[in-house]
């Protein structure tokens, strides 16, 4: 007897159409009834955001959706009101509206005018129009918000930063990258510090503040105090903080990834301070810190040896600073050092014979390596991605490099 793909149970073809991208699930759904009625178990769309461009009325769309069970949605243009989202979809878990640069204050007031438990999940990265007025909406009616993405938006203050703190004491996540206006103030709202005014929202994980110019060690002070749950910070580009606000991230025993990258006032001292802590690190990045040099390199040996990532790229390190650290850094998985123009084919043999567990290393502008070198880094068991900025390489040492480990990812270079 002739078997044919027709005589299938649903569940199972709704098994296999659920490995489908996107797209194909759609086109599976137009084949037949049969396919199109599998197509439409939820269990084929688990997990999968619809990106919808709002341009104009389509009253089959959200019941198309929630017939699927598709919970989590990105607008990618938007020339309808919100709240015609919010209504067509009362159940969303997830909305990033990343780059709707014409969303208002007023379009986000209409559109949030009650509750919705539902939502964990909020990207308003680049609306540049969003203030602290919507900041106050998202408080008052996302109550079980999880994740809120504002990077970007340029108009936020410490009111708004006040306003999160008092309302969404569920967050885990808060990407405020480049919200210039807000300063230390803000920060100890989040933290807690005016627990007479808003409770904070103290089971932050994630807290991105990158480029925040206002920020200084203060800021680090309300961090430690007052965000125990805290596992990853990004502190990358804010030139207000100082080798003496590493003293107070020392002692955050849940931190295990730390981003200092281009922070200029970041020295030596300051590593001496995170190394003598009771930090955990698995990730640390102090990449572009001009006054980063050997010595850095051995007070991690000595403090920060468990770490898996480290990124080091154009900091004034040498051979010497590869000879302290590389013999008690046995957990590292991947080392950037690129544009550290002072380390030779001698601090790569180093990596070669104590590094061993390593599988990603970037040496990008590394001008004073060679061929010999390389046949030492190549040979590392777990490499699996080298980055050497191929437009400096001859064809004769690509071929070698290729030659030498045929597995390995070589990057078509770039700037670390």
């Amino acid at each position: 007897m002739e078997t044919h793909i027709s005589c299938l149970f649903p569940e199972i073809l709704a098994m296999i159409f659920s490995y489908l991208d996107v797209r194909d699930k759609g086109r599976v759904a137009q084949v037949c009834l049969a396919w199109r009625d599998a197509s439409y178990h939820k269990s084929v769309w688990r997990g999968v955001e619809a990106k919808l461009h709002l341009r104009r009325a389509n009253p089959s769309l959200f019941p198309s959706l929630q017939a699927r069970g598709i919970r989590r949605v990105q607008i990618l243009s938007l020339r309808r009101s919100l709240s015609y989202v919010i209504q067509g979809m009362p159940n969303i878990e997830s909305l990033n509206l990343s780059g709707c640069y014409n969303l208002t204050d007023n379009g986000l007031g209409h559109a949030f005018v009650q509750e919705i438990p539902s939502l964990k999940v909020l990207n308003l990265s680049l609306c540049k129009q969003i203030t602290d007025y919507s900041l106050g909406q998202i408080a008052r009616c996302l109550k079980n918000l999880e994740v809120l993405e504002l990077g970007g938006c340029s108009n936020i203050t410490n009111t708004g930063l006040l306003l999160i703190a008092w309302g969404l004491r569920r967050l885990k996540s808060l990407n405020l990258r480049s919200c210039r206006h807000f300063s230390d103030v803000g920060i100890g709202h989040l933290a807690g510090m005016t627990r007479n005014t808003a409770e904070g929202c103290l089971s932050l994980e994630h807290l991105t503040l990158q480029d925040c110019q206002k920020l200084t060690d203060l800021s680090l002070k309300h961090i430690s105090k007052g965000l125990a749950k805290l596992r990853v910070l990004n502190l990358s580009f804010c030139g207000g903080i100082s080798d003496a606000g590493m003293i107070y991230l020392s002692h955050m025993t849940s931190l295990w990834s730390l981003n200092l990258r281009s922070c200029d006032n970041i020295s030596d001292t300051g590593a001496m301070h995170l190394a003598m802590g009771t930090l955990r690190l698995s990730g640390l990045d102090v990449s572009f810190c001009d006054k980063i040099g050997d010595q850095t390199l051995a007070y991690i040996a000595h403090g920060l040896y468990r770490l898996k990532s480290l990124s080091l790229c154009s900091c004034h390190i040498s051979d010497d600073g590869i000879n302290r650290m590389a013999r008690q850094m046995h957990e590292l998985r991947t080392l950037n050092i690129g544009q550290c123009v002072r380390i030779t084919d001698k601090g790569l043999e180093l990596i070669a014979d104590h590094l061993t567990q390593l599988a990603g290393i970037d040496l990008y502008g590394c001008t004073k390596i060679t061929k010999r070198g390389l046949e030492r880094i190549t040979q590392l068991p777990c490499l699996k991605v080298l980055n050497l900025g191929l437009w400096q390489m001859t064809d004769m040492l690509f071929f070698f490099v290729l030659g030498l480990h045929d597995d390995i990812i070589l990057p078509l270079g770039g700037q670390s």
